[in-house]
């Protein structure tokens, strides 16, 4: 049985290899978060929305969560707009 508790969805893009994208994944799980990855660079369609919201620069990670995109955002952050 999970403890999670109830929350907006959150969408994490990611692209391999990114240490902020580890941290933040990381940060999340602690906070039992839970949120669905895309790999921006397996789905050009996911790249081209990452560049459209963070200044045409393809920055990871970026999360949309309560309809708001965060482009490198803490998980507190993240964990605050899931839960309100």
């Amino acid at each position: 049985m999970s403890t999670a508790r109830p929350h907006a969805p959150v969408t994490v893009y990611t692209r391999p290899g990114c240490p902020y994208c580890f941290l933040l994944r990381r940060g999340l799980r602690r906070r039992d978060i839970t949120f669905a990855e895309i790999n921006i660079w397996a789905d050009p369609d996911t790249a081209a929305a990452v560049r459209a919201v963070a200044d045409g620069n393809e920055t990871v990670p970026t999360v949309h969560v309560a309809g708001q995109w965060l482009v490198n955002p803490s998980a507190a952050v993240v964990d605050q707009l899931a839960r309100n």
